[in-house]
């Protein structure tokens, strides 16, 4: 492992990208950053000079294809400062355009890479810089006429580089090297490979990965990011075995006694309850109900809705007596209109988390469906949904998730997805026909916090608020929709 420690690393001036990669870079060393046109390389380059000029730094940007003014149009788009950085320019200039004619003994290529490479070393002994970004690999690639001469030229680069003590990001395009360029990552201490993918619909999604980091040890895998202003905003994998631990777990009260009874006394903190029922059953409505007790016992929540929007929800719950704008209007409940589209899973794993360390002790995901639609691959929306749950439930965070049903009545009725082996509780609400009405249920097919009813009670909804009634006797056949009164029997609710 490295000896130099934490302590030694280098910021890159991106933090989610420090948290990728333990803490930072290591000093002094070549670093290939590589990924297609478009996917934020030269940001990333101009992100850590400006972190190196925010301590006091002296910075290169040693540039092969872009001018001054392109890239200083890139820095302020981003808000990005250019004063500290030096910025210079080693470009072709007019004359190249008649050059190749004016060669006898040596190919054009060989004079170019010998005055590019003499130009950078001279840039550099005269500066002394501590950081340095060459942007782009693809020239110096273009110039050599060999692969075995393109690795030698980089071999020496870093061997001058690392006797100055300099740390340096190579930047690399990819356009010279259709299948990528395997000699600079064998050469280089680390590469961070940035990659985007178009989906079929909505916003391309951003994934950066480590591919390599001699000596540390860093978070693997495939990380999502976005390119906004101020730069990349690097989102790590959320990995629930971080925060893993044996801890107590109290009772909290849902605010309707009734359903405690039902629950067998109410909701474990640091439990995932998932509510699942057909449209218009009160799965929004309960959940809603969770928030209102949270915000009775004087802690935060926070609401991620996919598919209702928060003016609809607040007159909803104003309809039903739920003091749930009051809430947001205290700043004890946050509410998040996600869109689905927009959203990659790295991205929303990291907002939920950011609520958490703010305080949150209640998380309503408004709805699976939705949550399924923002997860570009359904193969992995049950690992994403599993690793995020378990960082909840570590955190004593009581999760409330909707999952909607096709379907009005019972028997036939399948949702999009089966999250219901991950959550700790399932409450489900049914509709149910009786003598003309239609009326709903609600029972509770799972729990691991405790022991609980296994009774079906009816559910109704009205301007008073949420009602759960008694245990409905006297039927066979509730779950279907279509119930049978019992031999002998009177159907009564209130039985």
């Amino acid at each position: 492992m490295n000896p130099a420690g934490p302590a030694a690393l280098l910021s890159t001036g991106i933090p989610g990208l420090d948290v990728i990669l333990g803490g930072g870079l290591t000093p002094h060393r070549i670093y290939l950053v590589e990924g297609e046109p478009g996917t934020g390389k030269t940001t990333t380059g101009l992100q850590f000079l400006n972190e190196g000029v925010l301590r006091g730094e002296t910075v290169v940007y040693i540039t092969l294809a872009e001018n001054r003014e392109e890239l200083t149009a890139v820095a302020l788009s981003h808000g990005i400062g250019v004063e500290g950085i030096h910025i210079h320019e080693v470009l072709p200039t007019e004359d190249l355009l008649a050059a190749e004619q004016q060669y006898t003994t040596f190919h054009p290529s060989e004079v170019e890479m010998a005055s590019t490479l003499k130009l950078i070393l001279s840039i550099v002994e005269e500066l002394k810089p501590s950081r340095i970004v060459l942007d782009s690999l693809s020239e110096l690639q273009l110039l050599a006429d060999s692969p075995l001469r393109y690795r030698r030229q980089v071999l020496a680069l870093k061997q001058f580089f690392s006797n100055r003590q300099c740390t340096v990001l190579l930047l690399d395009d990819r356009t010279a090297s259709a299948s990528g360029d395997l000699q600079v990552r064998s050469i280089a201490h680390g590469v961070i490979q940035l990659d985007h993918l178009v989906k079929d619909y909505g916003a391309e999604r951003r994934r950066i990965r480590i591919v390599k980091f001699r000596g540390r040890s860093f978070l693997g895998g495939m990380h999502d990011y976005n390119l906004v202003r101020g730069g990349l905003s690097v989102h790590p994998r959320l990995v629930a075995a971080k925060s893993r631990g044996i801890t107590d777990r109290r009772q909290m009260s849902t605010g309707l006694p009734k359903l405690d009874l039902l629950l067998g006394g109410g909701i474990e903190q640091g439990t995932s309850t998932l509510i699942v029922g057909p449209p218009g059953t009160g799965k929004s409505s309960l959940a809603s109900q969770f928030v209102a007790a949270a915000i009775d016992r004087g802690e935060r929540a926070a609401m991620f809705l996919f598919e209702e929007s928060a003016s609809n929800m607040l007159h909803r719950s104003d309809g039903m007596n739920l003091r749930i704008r009051e809430a947001m209007d205290s700043g004890a409940l946050s509410v998040q209109q996600v869109d689905p589209a927009e959203l990659s899973p790295g991205q929303f794993s990291a907002a939920v988390c950011k609520s958490v360390e703010a305080g949150t002790k209640v998380v309503v995901i408004d709805s699976l469906n939705g949550f399924l639609n923002a997860v570009p691959d359904e193969r992995f929306l049950t690992t994403h949904l599993h690793e995020l749950l378990t960082y909840l439930g570590q955190h004593q965070v009581l999760t409330v998730l909707v999952a909607v049903q096709q379907g009005m009545l019972g028997g036939q009725m399948s949702s999009a997805m089966d999250a219901s082996y991950i959550a700790d509780n399932v409450l489900m609400l049914r509709y149910f026909e009786d003598n003309g009405e239609i009326r709903q249920a609600v029972s509770v097919f799972k729990k691991r916090g405790s022991v609980h009813e296994r009774t079906i009670r009816e559910f109704s909804m009205s301007a008073g608020g949420i009602e759960v009634g008694e245990i409905l006797r006297g039927y066979r056949g509730l779950l279907t929709g279509i119930p049978l009164p019992l031999s002998g029997a009177v159907p009564d609710a209130k039985s």
